[in-house]
């Protein structure tokens, strides 16, 4: 079991702007608990004990909070020095760390995939980068991923609409010496210069999952994020329970 996460928390948000201000997207508050709380609880559920938290945009908010919320968390911040992308947030976050292998999830999404058993193929099949996926129906807001037999990437296709599909639900088992070896550029996308150049080339696996999935990039997904906490909240107080975020991620819907 990979028992280090990075957590990609240094985007802009530029388009949760009329929603939250400005504050990080990952700050993003639900009935007051800032969404990151959830990515926290759901990475401690699955195993992980060691945190490193990549920081750009306003990364004091994020430090201050965790610092007063988290004493107990063993934990690192990484910021950038300027806007890196994907990959080299990931990059600069893995000079970090002393392992071999790391999770790596975007903090502004839960996806409640399992990491033993993405830690476990990743190890087994000696990957690159092992990618948990998520089964959708009609969406058009991700492009589909396509697997071989062997579960390797066959293809990353782009944004259009697909009946059934799965899509790349950003979180990734990733071998550290793979990407700090290799001459990438300071500044790169992980998902476009990564993970697309490479396909076919590095041995790059998908696993798919089918637990609760939610972006909250876009308005529309906040606040279908903020209706099904809240929908957990009332379910709970009619049974005399209170709801935390780890109680909330026990009850999540799929």
């Amino acid at each position: 079991m990979i028992k280090t996460a990075i957590i990609l928390a240094g985007g802009l948000g530029t388009r949760l702007r009329s929603a939250v201000a400005d504050l990080p997207k990952c700050m993003a508050p639900v009935d007051g608990i800032p969404f990151i709380s959830f990515v926290i609880a759901y990475l401690k559920k699955e195993g992980i004990e060691n945190f490193i938290f990549s920081l750009g945009y306003n990364s004091e908010a994020i430090i201050t909070y965790a610092n007063a919320n988290y004493k107990e968390l063993h934990k690192k911040y990484v910021i950038e020095p300027t806007q890196l992308g994907t990959g080299g947030a990931i990059k600069l976050a893995c000079k970090e760390t002393d392992e071999k292998n790391v999770i790596v999830v975007n903090g502004d999404t839960l996806f409640s995939a399992n990491l033993k058993n993405l830690s476990l193929l990743h190890k087994i099949n000696n990957a690159d980068c092992t990618i948990a996926l998520k089964a959708m129906k009609d969406f058009d807001r991700y492009g589909a991923v396509e697997l071989n037999d062997d579960n390797t990437i066959r293809a990353f296709n782009e944004k259009q609409f697909c009946v059934n599909g799965t899509i790349n639900g950003g979180i990734y088992a990733l071998s550290v010496a793979d990407i700090l070896t290799d001459n990438y550029p300071e500044a790169f996308s992980f998902e476009k210069e990564y993970l697309e150049k490479n396909t076919g080339i590095k041995k790059l696996y998908g696993v798919v999952n089918n637990g609760y999935f939610i972006d909250i990039g876009i308005p529309e997904d906040y606040l279908r994020f903020q209706n099904d906490y809240r929908h957990t909240i009332a379910k709970n107080i009619s049974k005399g329970k209170t709801i935390t975020a780890e109680e909330f991620l026990k009850e999540l819907p799929v």
